[in-house]
């Protein structure tokens, strides 16, 4: 048994038209020569995806073995995300790793994922991505943990708060004074 740390071989997102969306494979120089062909060039790359896109295009599994790589896929509205791995790898492992990415891009596109927010937002999509499959290896499978680490801190609420409080600070500034130079008199 090889046990390996490098369970991920590519990342896909297709659009149920079957064009590719976002793709990442990972060719880490460490990864064992296991028993799943290489996707090196673009041309097997796209006809991987071609084929398994025919495969997978109807709802209703989410795991698959396909040109001998396993595939795990998750439908959502108009896209399919898939995580590829070598046939030996933990099929469980490589399903929390998808469900967890998919529940932190629906916590962080506010569960409208389809393929205009996720091209529109894509940079938050590959950096969900980053903090969940890091060349290869699942480093992360908490979708709020995920989505936390990615998150834009909100900077419009902080300023409204910060002014808010510049501003009630200054109000009572002046109240006091106000108050002093009456006691004057």
């Amino acid at each position: 048994m090889n046990l390996s740390l490098y369970a991920v071989t590519a990342f896909l997102i297709i659009d149920t038209d079957g064009h590719r969306v976002l793709a990442k494979y990972y060719h880490p120089r460490s990864h064992p020569q296991g028993e799943s062909k290489k996707l090196t060039t673009l041309k097997e790359q796209r006809a991987f995806e071609k084929g398994l896109w025919q495969k997978t295009k109807k709802a209703g599994g989410d795991i698959i073995l396909f040109d001998s790589h396993l595939a795990v896929y998750k439908h959502s509205l108009d896209l399919i995300f898939y995580l590829i791995g070598d046939p030996t790898e933990n099929e469980l492992m490589l399903h929390s790793a998808l469900v967890a990415f998919s529940d932190a891009v629906h916590l962080l596109l506010r569960n409208q994922v389809e393929k205009r927010a996720v091209l529109e937002n894509l940079d938050l999509v590959l950096l969900c991505l980053d903090e969940t499959i890091d060349d290869g290896i699942i480093v992360e499978t908490d979708s709020t943990t995920i989505a936390s680490r990615v998150s834009r801190p909100r900077a419009d609420t902080t300023e409204i708060v910060i002014n808010e409080q510049t501003l009630l600070s200054a109000y009572q500034t002046v109240k006091e004074k106000v108050q002093h130079r009456i006691g004057q008199l």
